[in-house]
């Protein structure tokens, strides 16, 4: 009898012991999870492929294509970041028409529009009651205009998702640094966004913190913003830094090839965010967010999906020297496949210029680059791609293609409502009864587009390498694109050959630039456009006829935002400098002596020199 009883009671254990682990493997967690203490790499890999986002997280992914407008008092001083002295009158964009921009980014595929409210110059696109330095202090609109307001219309008009940029850094109010002041005062901002223009889909802060016009430094309450956000705009997702949406990392467009949404990376709003990160070694550029490797020393989980941000142009703020520095259509169809295809969401800056318009040149190339992606996608090549595929680590489909199909991308797309748990999958394409490899790659996630040559196939076969749990394939794709030349030419930064050039010094840079000429201007070019700890920040700029005696032209300078954006600035002096020699002392944004190449400098000159010293004028390059 005894033993009847203890066979039973074994029995129903492994029962429950059955459904319980069953129960584990189908359980969701949305948006985050904590490993319990001990957890094996089985069971941190089983919960990692349950982890799936929230419903604001899963509409972000869905838009793709967002648009940010990096428009305010910049846009009319031709600076990237002002220092917070300007002049409100400054402000004035006589044809300012948010339909226009609206309308344009609509036809051209964008689901979202992002405006910067207020830059790190603290300017205020709406008539804020926190400070004087916004539009009703401007002659715009006889200071009765709101370009919030006005953008907010537009979207509701044309059905267009709207979101704020609201710069935390502020070198303008005189209460930042003193952090609990400032923080009310910053609260008091978002709080005036958030109640006063209808919905708001996403709120954007990055992470600067500069010194304020007191050259104190503030220290922001992230959960005290988070909080209003939450209790303003609930279904308003929170980017950069926030925990719904994770920056890629740079700002050059390109994503990650190995994009986990499921990632190790806390987000920069949690307190606990630096010390689990760096006990990781993980940081916003790292290549691996998300790996088994990583989940190994793991404690928690985060769905935090990457946004690519880039602009069209150079700098993020209009400028009219850059409107024929658009990016070219082979260059933003890249910047696509990199973003988009990389299981991110783009977002593209279009800066609107001084009318208050977004220029001619930038619609010209949103318009290409629409009709270019809708001609890709007008056909898709595959005839059942759509069907659910459950497919675990070893598992094929082979799909069919319509026939005479030449192709060069491939689609794939992962049901992420049930997690993202591709680890690894190669692509085959089958050319005259025979098959051969076309590309392979890691993570899926919401989408992954593969590039290669042009081929006529007659099937695709996708093979899952690997995965967490069951994947569930929801599209696999091809399509034809048509192939891009590059016509853009390099922009020009330098008037004056280097090869009379001679480096007296490195530190400080001093260049002999070999003859006395009028200088205009300098850039400052980051090698290959490659952000390093040793760059430039600060500087103080100097000209000398004779190398000894020096006349300080430039005194604290700033390359704005060079660290993120390391792209040429080109730096106009306030008057035109006679000089044989140059010399620029500048620290780190660490404040250590930066180091700088002489391949790093370009002068401006009233006049250009070529390569056989003949010497024209630049306005209309007629030989002098």
């Amino acid at each position: 009898m005894n033993n009847v009883k203890v066979f039973i009671t074994v029995c129903l254990l492994l029962t429950f012991s059955f459904v319980g682990q069953a129960q584990q493997d189908t359980a969701f967690f949305v948006k985050h999870l904590s490993f319990p203490t001990g957890a094996t790499i089985e069971q941190k890999v089983s919960m990692a492929a349950r982890l799936v986002p929230s419903p604001q997280q899963l509409e972000w992914q869905k838009m793709e294509l967002t648009a940010f407008l990096h428009f305010g008092i910049n846009t009319f001083t031709g600076r990237e970041w002002g220092d917070g002295t300007e002049d409100p009158a400054l402000f004035n964009p006589a044809e300012l028409d948010a339909e226009q921009w609206v309308r344009n980014l609509k036809a051209t595929g964008f689901k979202m529009v992002l405006l910067t409210a207020k830059h790190h110059d603290g300017f205020c696109l709406w008539p804020t009651k926190t400070t004087t330095h916004s539009v009703a202090s401007s002659p715009w609109r006889n200071g009765k205009g709101d370009v919030v307001r006005e953008l907010r219309e537009a979207c509701t008009k044309y059905g267009m998702k709207f979101g704020i940029y609201l710069s935390p850094w502020d070198r303008n109010a005189d209460c930042y640094g003193d952090s609990p002041r400032y923080n009310q005062f910053f609260i008091q901002q978002l709080t005036e966004l958030l109640t006063n223009y209808g919905e708001v889909h996403e709120v954007w802060f990055d992470g600067a913190n500069g010194e304020g016009p007191n050259g104190k430094r503030q220290e922001y309450d992230w959960e005290a913003f988070y909080e209003t956000i939450q209790r303003l705009q609930p279904k308003a997702v929170m980017a950069i830094m926030g925990d719904d949406v994770r920056w890629v990392g740079n700002e050059k467009g390109i994503g990650r090839e190995t994009e986990w949404s499921v990632t190790v990376l806390t987000p920069g709003i949690y307190a606990r965010s630096e010390a689990n990160n760096k006990r990781l070694g993980v940081y916003e550029q790292a290549v691996d967010l998300g790996s088994r490797k990583m989940l190994e020393h793991a404690t928690e989980l985060f769905w935090y999906p990457s946004e690519v941000d880039v602009s069209i142009r150079p700098g993020w703020f209009w400028h009219e020297k850059e409107n024929a520095q658009v990016k070219s259509l082979k260059h933003l169809t890249d910047i696509y496949f990199q973003s988009v295809g990389y299981n991110s969401v783009l977002l593209l800056n279009i800066p609107p210029d001084t009318r208050g318009l977004i220029h001619e040149a930038d619609v010209a190339r949103l318009k290409e680059f629409a009709a270019y992606r809708q001609q890709m996608f007008s056909r898709n090549a595959v005839m059942d791609g759509q069907t659910v595929w459950t497919a675990k680590g070893g598992d094929e489909r082979v799909y069919n293609l319509q026939p005479g199909s030449k192709v060069n991308v491939v689609l794939l797309q992962e049901d992420i409502t049930r997690g993202q748990r591709v680890e690894e999958f190669t692509v085959e394409a089958c050319v005259d009864g025979v098959w051969q490899s076309v590309g392979k790659g890691t993570t899926i996630g919401y989408k992954r587009m593969l590039r290669f040559p042009d081929l006529e196939a007659e099937a695709l076969r996708i093979r899952i390498v690997g995965t967490r749990l069951e994947a569930h394939i929801c599209n696999v794709a091809a399509y034809y694109a048509e192939p891009l030349e590059e016509r853009q030419e390099a922009a020009s930064w330098n008037d004056l050959p280097r090869s009379a050039w001679a480096k007296i010094s490195d530190q400080p840079l001093i260049i002999d630039l070999g003859k006395t000429v009028s200088l205009k201007g300098f850039t400052y070019a980051p090698l290959h456009e490659q952000a390093k700890a040793t760059m430039a920040y600060r500087y103080d700029f100097y000209t000398s006829i004779d190398g000894k005696s020096w006349k300080r032209v430039i005194a604290g300078g700033e390359f704005s935002n060079i660290m993120h954006n390391p792209l040429p600035q080109t730096v106009t002096l306030p008057q035109c400098e006679m000089a044989r020699f140059i010399k620029l002392e500048a620290i780190t944004p660490d404040a250590a002596t930066a180091v700088i190449g002489i391949e790093e400098i370009g002068v401006s000159l009233t006049v250009s020199i070529d390569g056989e010293n003949n010497v024209y004028l630049n306005k209309d390059k007629t030989r002098r």
